[in-house]
């Protein structure tokens, strides 16, 4: 016997015991209504919770401390089915700060921004990051680094690469195989990754796949995928085993149009997850909360809505110890008065306060620095903007707003001098993407409509997922200023108007994320959004919009350091037609 199952055996029999009332507890939350997420009634009870589990619901029991909370709800801690912690653009810690004050107390995570910037040295940040932190952080190992090979990612992981990760109780499978195409046709690499991790969960990722092709993609064990945007799409992978997660992000929002599809038979089988979410929407809308209000709001019934966030995600993911109010569960739980507005007034994750009021109670200071290289390897002396006229068409990207989908538009481009230039009058912006990962000098060069400057750029190191610098301008004088302040930061996102920098936001942790408090990160980025504003752009965040044109795993057209990209063809094209 280890020491580990002595102490173990030893706390089970002490929960037995204050089950039983036979010793005092350590904490009892009285006069609640417990939301039981198994059988779906709300009655009154105590929750008696010995260190950080739930071992009793009754009346009746001793405590050393106790909570009455007066009448008010509880229900299990909110559970994020899937999410991409960088795009918060806060370390593990202070992304935990920000859910935490809205109920969630268990996050699973996909790394792969991260790892596509620096390996597996970056999915073990993310990990070491979260490491005894107040939030629960699950890390799926990272399948596609590099997404595909029509664009330049700083690593690549290939099946052995992330065998380490299986030692890891905190690995509960690999994450959204975005390679659809390699899924289909059997690439072998694609086959060792999922034959690797084929007894544990295999997430998905596979945008408008339906027929003998979806057929193809579940029949190699592939349980999940968050992105649908129709009913009809959801229906069609439901019926064939699959659990859909409805995505409710920044820039992408699906909640609205996929609640129709859920019914008392299939709630089961759906979760939430906010994939990508940044400070602002963060603090003040929330996470799962916002979507358990909005599914409530739009006709969805409380209980299924609250177990949509909580028990679906811990089945799924199989985290047994989580996702209900029950014995032998973990004590994290959510505490509110509106059952039909569900709001944080008290959280509690592993019998401890966290939050209170919609504020997080979580300290972080004092923690160890986790060192990281540097990311930003630009060959300059390369970089330049001009794209020399050599037709009369050409291929442009078409932005559809709150959707991470483009549209595949030919036009006729504007020509100054012999060279296409940007035509603000028709929207019609230049877009380039710099490799910074290997100092290559490869640059992507394309137009894209749909952005709204007037005048100045717009960059940023922030682009899924290879993550390379990203600019989009009016004119070429402007996407210098803002490609070199990237640089300078070490990464980040800018805006600028002509030598001018109006506003900028530091992201020196591999270009994605920053070391500061969540509020200074949005602060800086509300200041973006402004001066984006002011530059002519009537998108709610051009910065989160301008991430997901470079993601070459996303039909129709896409621009990568290598070029433009048809994604329904799978191959790189020409600009010109």
């Amino acid at each position: 016997m280890t020491k580990y199952s002595s102490e173990k055996a030893r706390e089970l029999a002490e929960s037995a015991r204050v089950a039983l009332g036979q010793e005092p507890a350590d904490l009892v939350l009285r006069n609640v209504r417990l939301v039981n997420v198994f059988t779906g009634e709300i009655y009154p009870t105590d929750i008696v919770i010995q260190r950080s589990r739930v071992v009793a619901l009754g009346t009746g029991y001793e405590a050393r401390r106790e909570f009455d909370l007066g009448g008010r709800y509880a229900c299990p801690g909110f559970i994020d089915a899937h999410v991409h912690i960088e795009s918060s653009m806060c370390i593990p810690p202070e992304f935990a700060r920000a859910v935490l004050a809205h109920g969630v107390t268990s996050v699973v995570a996909d790394p792969h921004e991260i790892a596509n910037v620096l390996g597996l040295e970056g999915i073990r940040f993310m990990l070491e990051a979260a490491k005894y932190g107040a939030l629960s952080v699950y890390v799926m190992a990272s399948s596609c680094v590099p997404a595909t090979d029509m664009g330049t990612a700083g690593a690549y992981l290939d099946a052995h690469d992330l065998e380490p990760l299986l030692g890891s109780p905190w690995v509960p499978g690999l994450a959204e195989m975005m390679n659809y195409p390699g899924v289909i046709h059997g690439d072998p690499e694609v086959m060792e990754k999922l034959a690797l991790f084929y007894n544990r969960v295999l997430d998905g990722h596979a945008p408008g796949l339906s027929g003998r092709e979806l057929n193809a993609y579940a029949s190699t064990g592939i349980l999940s995928d968050h992105e649908c945007t129709t009913v009809e799409e959801a229906r069609e992978k439901l019926r064939l085993g699959m659990t859909v997660f409805i995505r409710e992000g920044s820039a992408v929002r699906n909640l609205r149009d996929l609640l129709p599809v859920v019914t008392p038979q299939n709630a089961r089988r759906i979760c939430f997850c906010t994939d990508d979410r940044h400070p602002a929407e963060l603090i003040d809308e929330g996470s799962i909360d916002y979507m358990i209000r909005e599914a409530i709001r739009f006709g969805l019934d409380p209980i299924t809505a609250i177990r949509m966030g909580t028990l679906n995600a811990a089945e799924y993911f199989r985290l047994y110890d989580r996702g209900a109010i029950a014995p032998g569960r973990r004590a994290d739980i959510v505490i509110f008065s509106d059952l039909n507005d569900i709001r944080a007034e008290l959280v509690f994750r592993g019998g401890k306060l966290v939050a209170r009021d919609g504020k997080s109670l979580v300290n972080i200071e004092n923690r160890r620095p986790i060192r990281l290289r540097s990311s930003m390897n630009v060959r300059w002396e390369k970089v330049e903007f001009t794209v020399p006229a050599k037709g009369s068409r050409i291929r442009v990207i078409g932005l559809v707003p709150d959707q991470v989908i483009t549209e595949h538009l030919i036009v006729e481009p504007k020509v100054e001098n012999g060279y296409a230039v940007a035509d603000v009058e028709r929207d019609l912006l230049k877009m380039a993407v710099i490799e910074r990962h290997r100092a290559s000098g490869n640059i992507g060069k394309g137009f894209i409509k749909g952005i709204g400057l007037k005048r100045g750029a717009i960059a940023g190191t922030v682009a899924h997922d290879h993550h390379n610098l990203v600019v989009i301008g009016v004119d070429d004088e402007s996407m210098m200023t803002a490609a070199r302040a990237v640089g300078q930061m070490g990464g980040g996102l800018v805006a600028v108007d002509g030598r001018r920098v109006l506003a900028r936001l530091p992201l020196p942790i591999a270009g994605l994320m920053s070391d500061r408090p969540i509020e200074d990160v949005r602060r800086d980025h509300d200041r973006l959004l402004a001066a984006a504003a002011d530059l002519g752009s009537g998108l709610g965040d051009p910065f989160m919009e301008m991430s997901f044109m470079a993601l070459e795993v996303i039909p129709h057209l896409k621009l990568t350091d290598r070029g433009l990209v048809d994604v329904d063809r799978f191959e790189i094209v020409d600009l010109w037609v």
